[in-house]
């Protein structure tokens, strides 16, 4: 009886280290002996052709978009080489960071056999610069629906290799009576031991998690819309900007866009995390004003704001009903206001950006040198998420001239951005493959003010992207990964919020004044 046992565990070993090797070996593949050269064209996916990317980025795995019987792949880069068989192309890693360091060019060559005959297609070229990319980023998977959230994640994700991490998810402290709603993650320059989200609904506040220090904060106090939404952390200070809004969605019949976020309330306010106190700032209640964006060194508080008063007074309605029935004539404008620390004190606004009421832009940000100012610009309203009319513009700060970023752009959605904390890339969020799910896309920026083509964030599956019914909603960079672990955000998720105080510094709500300038660009 023991020596039978002995011989099955035996042949079960046996078994295992086949399969093993047959797994290690799976795409081993050598280059054809013979093949005629084609032109044809043909795809991969994601689209990494002529792409450039950072030393310091995971495998660019992509799957051959043709129909064939059989595919070889050679990627070489100086004296290294890697073959690799089968249609999806899985990259190892060790081969991956040799190809990186041999050269700053990679050159790939697909090979497809049909009919007996095997085919060179047209090479490609990848392209490797030295200037890293933040090595994780956040985002909240969420499905892309107008109503679904009983199932929201944050994430952190090392874009260095495929590593994936669930930072909180709103069904930990939920039940079927109780639903909780999970908002974005964002950080202070990057930095992974100061980072901060809402949590809406049950057991509602603000997380901040400040070196090691986790707390959640009820921010509405007297005199705000509501508690803290969209942020911006001060880059040196311990102060985070927001905008409180009052948020509705609209859904039409016969539109195709069916649905349109807006605002029919919004102002600004200013948050001080060492004394727990919120500050009000002075603004026309007839302002609608929005995602806040600091300038790279806290001097200027940056943001849009679209000018909104009822088209006819005398009816009977209020105002969200005259909003929804205007939606397409709300168009905002990029704005910022100067602030002393010291003081503690903001400036009237400045104009950045003049739509003129033929576009609307959103969500400045600032490049870390302070050159340049990034933003989105739609047709109208403030939520382009939803609006396919959407698209990235640069402005460059110091000579004032705008222009559309369009060598990141596509005819599909193209919205929230962020910069890297070196400056020299962004990652954004498109819906350029089916209009309906957001994947993040990065981009290098040049020094002449220029990006190269953007790539899809890379996935050990190269098809993943293809079924992931989830898109990824505001991805910012980190610079490590958060320490913080679910369990201690869950605990403080699930206690009771500390309630902020107001600021002795609020102003209170009136008629601001404009300090326009003089050099701001209008839109064609």
């Amino acid at each position: 009886m023991q020596r039978k046992t002995r011989f099955s565990l035996f042949s079960l070993s046996q078994i295992l280290l086949m399969v093993i090797a047959f797994s290690s070996c799976k795409n081993a593949a050598t280059v054809p002996a013979s093949f005629t050269d084609s032109s044809e064209a043909y795809d991969i996916y994601p689209d990494y052709k002529e792409v450039t990317i950072p030393c310091n980025i995971a495998p660019l795995n992509f799957s051959i978009q043709v129909e064939a019987e059989d595919y070889v792949t050679r990627i070489t880069s100086g004296s290294e080489e890697t073959v690799i068989g089968g249609q999806d192309v899985q990259i190892d890693p060790e081969a991956w960071e040799a190809l990186k360091t041999a050269s700053p060019k990679l050159t790939v060559e697909i090979y497809t056999l049909s009919q007996g005959v095997w085919k060179r297609h047209k090479p490609f070229t990848i392209n490797v610069v030295q200037d890293k990319i933040d090595p994780y980023i956040t985002y909240r998977l969420i499905s892309p629906s107008y109503v679904t959230y009983e199932s929201l994640t944050l994430n952190q994700r090392c874009i260095e290799n495929f590593d994936e991490q669930v930072i909180y998810s709103n069904m930990i402290n939920t039940d079927e009576r109780d639903g909780q709603c999970i908002n974005c993650h964002t950080s202070q320059n990057g930095n992974p031991e100061r980072t901060h989200f809402h949590v809406r609904q049950h057991k509602g506040g603000t997380v901040i998690s400040y070196d090691g220090n986790v707390q959640k904060i009820d921010m509405k106090v007297d005199g705000t819309i509501s508690a803290g939404v969209y942020p911006a952390w001060h880059p040196t200070a311990d102060l985070i900007a927001y905008s409180v809004n009052r948020t509705g969605q609209t859904f039409h019949t016969y539109d195709v866009q069916k649905i349109e976020v807006q605002d029919t309330y919004s102002d600004l306010t200013l948050y001080d995390i060492k004394k727990n106190e919120v500050m009000t700032l002075e603004c026309d209640t007839n302002d609608l004003d929005c995602f806040p964006a600091w300038d790279n060194e806290g001097k200027y508080l940056y943001y849009c704001s679209a000018h909104y008063e009822m088209s006819d007074s005398s009816q009977a309605k209020n105002k969200e009903m005259d909003l929804i029935e205007n939606y397409k004539k709300v168009h905002y404008n990029l704005y910022r206001r100067s602030f002393d620390i010291k003081k503690m004190q903001f400036g009237p606004r400045e104009l950045v950006y003049d739509c003129a009421d033929t576009c609307s832009a959103t969500l400045p940000r600032i490049s870390p040198d302070g050159r340049y100012l990034l933003f989105t610009r739609g047709d109208f309203g403030v939520f382009h998420i939803w609006h396919s009319s959407a698209d990235l513009y640069l402005m460059d700060l110091k000579t004032h001239q705008t222009r559309c970023a369009s060598e990141v752009n596509s005819p599909e959605v193209e919205s929230y951005h962020t910069w890297s904390t070196n400056g020299k890339w962004i990652v954004f969020s498109s819906r350029r493959h089916d209009g309906n799910f957001t994947r993040p896309f990065f981009a290098y920026f040049k020094a002449d003010g220029t990006f190269t083509k953007p790539f899809e964030l890379p996935m050990e599956d190269p098809r993943a992207h293809l079924t992931f019914l989830r898109s990824y909603n505001v991805p910012e960079f980190l610079t490590g990964p958060i320490t913080v672990n679910t369990r201690e955000i869950a605990r403080v998720v699930a206690g009771d919020s500390i309630k902020a105080t107001k600021s002795s510094h609020s102003a209170p709500a009136g008629t601001i004044t404009d300090a326009t300038t003089a050099a701001s660009p209008k839109a064609n």
